[in-house]
């Protein structure tokens, strides 16, 4: 039986603040933060990041509003300036055609209805504005990585799921984006993250991290 989006939110709320300090120092977060101010698309204000967490990326990107079901990150982003409501991706809170750009980073794995999310993402936006779709592919070493946390019952990933970029990709362009811009990065194996690296145009199926820009 499908785990309720109540079940895939408590560990993010229960571990808020060990979550929130894994980004401290992170090699991971600069690698994936360097991909995205990479990305050539240009993103309207305003901004709103759908499982914006406790908001590091956010904050870095200047987006303005955040969502997420878990109440204890929300006050960690609050902190950081950003507005904050407590939802879910399948049911946005928010009236049509409004938002600039949407960002969704490694959230669509925890979603229940990632397509029907996209669907959501779609709707708020104004026309021309843009959906950036970061994710973890299902088939690189990151991606079995985490399927490997997964099957051991990690508590952050057990009711995860991954998905191919390919597969990601036709799911935007069913939801009615034109994907504009895709990008890949985090090419060096888990266990060997050593160094600094900047993202390439494309999708690899085998980076650790690909960036999609869908447009309205």
């Amino acid at each position: 039986m499908q785990s309720s989006w109540r079940e895939r939110s408590a560990v993010f709320h229960d571990k808020a603040r060990d979550y929130d300090q894994w980004f401290d120092g992170s090699l991971l977060f600069a690698i994936e933060l360097a991909a995205l101010r990479e990305l050539q698309t240009p993103l309207a204000d305003p901004r709103i990041e759908v499982g914006v967490g406790p908001g590091r990326f956010a904050g870095a990107l200047q987006v303005a509003i955040g969502v997420d079901p878990a109440l204890a990150p929300l006050k960690l982003a609050q902190a950081r300036n950003i507005k904050v409501v407590q939802a879910i991706g399948e049911q946005l809170p928010f009236a049509g055609e409004r938002a600039g750009s949407v960002f969704i980073l490694f959230t669509l794995c925890f979603l229940a209805e990632p397509v029907k999310a996209l669907g959501e993402c779609r709707r708020i936006l104004r026309p021309g504005g843009h959906l950036v779709l970061g994710m973890v592919p299902a088939g690189g070493a990151w991606g079995r990585a985490l399927q490997a946390k997964k099957e051991k019952n990690h508590p952050f990933y057990r009711h995860a799921s991954f998905y191919p970029a390919r597969q990601v990709q036709s799911w935007l362009q069913e939801a009615g984006f034109a994907v504009v811009e895709s990008r890949s990065s985090l090419f060096q194996e888990p266990e060997e993250l050593r160094g600094m690296e900047h993202s390439r145009p494309g999708l690899d199926e085998q980076a650790g991290f690909c960036l999609l820009v869908g447009e309205k």
